[in-house]
Order: C-alpha cells, then sequence, then structure tokens
C-alpha cells in the first residue's frame, strides 16, 4: 500500500502564497500519477494538478492554471504545490492523491477523484480577501 501525508497550508491574505508537500511511503513504484484536488464547503472534490511521475508531465485545471505548480522530488518520494496569487475562491481542503492503476493516462480520468486509489488526510487552506 501508498502511504501519504500532506504538511503546509494554513492561511493567507488574497495575493499571497502557500506551499503545500506530500510525502509518500509504503509501494510507491505502483504509483502512476499523483495530483493535488480540493474540496470546498459544499462543494465536490476537483482536481487541480496532475503530474506523470514516469514522463514528468504536469497538468492543470483551468481555474489554477498560470498560478500553481505541481512538482515532485522522485529521491525523497515528496510532491509540492506551489500556490501563487492566491484567491478567496482557492479555500479549501487540499487532498494529495495517487494514482495506482494507470487510469491518469486517460485525459478524461485525470481528475476525477474516484480514479486515484490512495489519499492523504488533508491540509486547509484559507484565502482571506
Amino acid at each position: 500500500q501508498v502511504q501519504l501525508v500532506e504538511s503546509g497550508g494554513g492561511s493567507v491574505q488574497a495575493g499571497g502564497s502557500l506551499g503545500l508537500s506530500c510525502a509518500a511511503s509504503g509501494y510507491t513504484y505502483s504509483m502512476v500519477c499523483m495530483g493535488w484536488f480540493r474540496q470546498a464547503p459544499g462543494k465536490e472534490r476537483e482536481g487541480v494538478a496532475v503530474i506523470h511521475i514516469g514522463a514528468g508531465t504536469t497538468y492543470y485545471s483551468d481555474s489554477v492554471k498560470d498560478r500553481f505548480t505541481i512538482s515532485l522530488d522522485n529521491a525523497k518520494n515528496t510532491l509540492y504545490l506551489q500556490m501563487n496569487s492566491l484567491k478567496p475562491d482557492d479555500t479549501a481542503m487540499y487532498y494529495c492523491a495517487a494514482d495506482t492503476t494507470a487510469q491518469c493516462r486517460f485525459p478524461d480520468y485525470r481528475f476525477v477523484p474516484n480514479k486515484y486509489t490512495r489519499w492523504g488526510q488533508g491540509t486547509q487552506v484559507t484565502v482571506s480577501s
């Protein structure tokens, strides 16, 4: 099994920056993609950034493109999300997730939460106006 533990997050004013980390352990060789998802109160969980581990290719949702950067340190098995120019609409619980069944190779599945098999516990990001 893969275990994921997020850290970082917190509170920031609009226009500010925050960084998230996700440490992976266990059967990390089984991961094909890793991603960051978020869920605001009363809303569905949505994917914001995904990275294909082997190719290093990154994908972003339209809502965060050009503001967020996903990266992976393979040596440390750690996933990162650098969030810049934060907006109040970015306020949510942020989750790290891993795809261990290669569903992310299909573009339509890349940001679909139920295609990811392992999840972290989440970390809160709050952006005030």
